[in-house]
């Protein structure tokens, strides 16, 4: 009998891959090789399925972010490893799981904006604060706005085109979304080691 973490572990990996909703239940229960009626022992309806998957992704990304934070005390240089980790997970994002969120199962949908906007409005916002009091950063710089314009715009552009992530490298991606947009608020006795690794 297959497990409950099973079934999500393979449908948060079709999910992704093929889209949300393009990838059937009976295509599903193919490749776990059990019958459509086991996976609706665990969950209701596909819907059911597709949010405990955006969610378990979420989770597993929100356990990262929390590691990073534990370990990082520089609020800036955990800027960069959270999206450095975070664009190994929207590598495996394709438009059509996005798209499936937003035109099919709007509950997964909400989950998933949710989340996106608490890592921009309060995550990332927050440590930029932080690293404007620690005076890392110039205290003229309007950090909110910031975020809108940088942080927020990358995410619109990757989640509606990922050829980004197959044409370009992560650490391209991330000099050019993330290390080359801090590097144009930093005071310049700032010394971070993850901008000298960056090619200016």
């Amino acid at each position: 009998m297959i497990s409950k973490e099973e079934l999500l572990e393979c449908s948060v990996a079709n999910f992704t891959t093929f889209g949300s909703k393009r990838f059937t239940m009976d295509e599903l229960a193919h490749c776990l090789g059990i019958s459509k009626k086991t996976i609706y022992k665990y969950y209701s309806s596909k819907e059911e399925l597709v949010i405990a998957s955006v969610t378990c992704l979420i989770d597993s990304f929100n356990e990262n972010i929390k590691e990073i934070i534990a370990k990082e005390q520089d609020p800036l240089s955990c800027i960069i490893l959270l999206y450095k980790r975070g664009f190994e997970y929207l590598k495996h994002f394709k438009p059509s799981f996005i798209f499936g969120l937003k035109k099919y199962y709007p509950e997964a949908n909400k989950v998933f904006d949710d989340f996106r906007d608490e890592f921009v409005n309060e995550i990332i916002y927050g440590l930029l604060q932080k690293a404007q009091v620690f005076k890392f950063i110039s205290s003229d710089v309007n950090i909110k706005l910031f975020c809108e314009l940088y942080f927020k715009r990358f995410e619109e552009i990757a989640f509606k085109d990922n050829t980004l992530f197959d044409t370009y490298s992560n650490d391209e991606l991330l000099n050019h979304f993330v290390i080359f947009s801090l590097k144009g608020i930093i005071n310049s006795d700032y010394e971070n080691p993850h901008f000298k690794k960056a090619s200016f």
